[in-house]
């Protein structure tokens, strides 16, 4: 075994996995961490990889001999090829100084392998004041109902084939909101369903794909949706009505949790806040 958890468990402030991203608080785990070394030598993906679902071959992987693994702070860095290239260096200890660290780790490795890209990722704790970044929320399907909204949100497949037409120019819109890409899964049949809601005959916002899959320790996970609503139908309550429809989906199919990262501030995260979802930590990402 690589990491002693007796050093890595007190650096937690937020549970996040390089190459994974946010899990579960009862999935966090030395042998999570230990996965991700073994998938590195692989090339493959892990069984609950939310990418796994997309298909092809897991891109980002850890560089586990430049892992720095001590008593007051761990520093993983992983590697992408995907454009560029980047190098990211997931730095967990509470120290400040762990950033700089993590920063020098970063550029060298960015040179080492020829990436233009070299990236600090700092996990910060629930209790952080003024923070930046993303937030990365909970939301626990076992504590209450998820009751259907009132509006018109249903499957694109269930609208008439006049209104489903319009997925594909809404998609192109909001192709910055990942929408694009998740237009050309559906088209390939990789995915599962997205919800959609329509005024006057055209689609102006969707939340999808709607799958669930059993996470690190079998629990069953609603995955990660791609969601956007067209900025002029914004204001109308739409994005609330696709979400809410969303967790009724992920309620009815067996899900037990969603984990969402939202942008601080942004509009999800507003709308997650006033949902009452449980704040889990921050992550905040410093380019070098």
């Amino acid at each position: 075994m690589f990491f002693r958890w007796d050093w890595l468990m007190p650096q937690l402030t937020a549970p996040i996995v390089p190459t994974l991203g946010p899990v579960h608080p009862d999935a966090l785990s030395v042998g999570i961490f230990e996965d991700t070394l073994r998938a590195a030598d692989t090339g493959g993906f892990l069984p609950y990889d939310k990418d796994r679902r997309w298909g092809g071959e897991k891109d980002e992987k850890v560089l586990r001999e430049d892992v720095i693994h001590q008593p007051e702070h761990t520093l993983i860095p992983t590697l992408t090829r995907r454009g560029h290239g980047t190098v990211r260096v997931f730095a967990y200890g509470s120290s400040d100084s762990v950033i700089d660290e993590a920063a020098e780790l970063a550029t060298k490795l960015a040179a080492a392998y020829n990436v233009a890209d070299a990236r600090v990722v700092r996990p910060l704790g629930p209790e952080t004041t003024h923070p930046r970044g993303t937030r990365i929320q909970l939301k626990d399907f076992t504590t209450g109902s998820c009751p259907a909204p009132n509006g018109p949100v249903r499957p694109v497949t269930g609208w008439p084939a006049a209104v489903q037409n319009t997925f594909a120019p809404f998609a192109e819109t909001m192709a910055a909101d990942g929408l694009a890409f998740l237009y050309t899964q559906v088209q390939a049949g990789r995915c599962g369903p997205i919800l959609a809601t329509a005024v006057e005959d055209r689609i102006v916002g969707a939340i999808g794909p709607m799958e669930v899959r059993a996470d690190a320790i079998g629990r069953p996970q609603l995955m990660p949706q791609y969601f956007a609503v067209l900025p002029e139908a914004r204001g109308q309550g739409l994005g609330r009505i696709l979400w809410r429809a969303a967790m009724n989906w992920g309620q009815a199919h067996g899900a037990a949790y969603q984990l969402l990262q939202t942008e601080v501030d942004g509009p999800s995260d507003r709308l997650c806040q006033s949902e009452g979802l449980a704040s889990l930590g921050f992550s905040h990402i410093t380019h070098v």
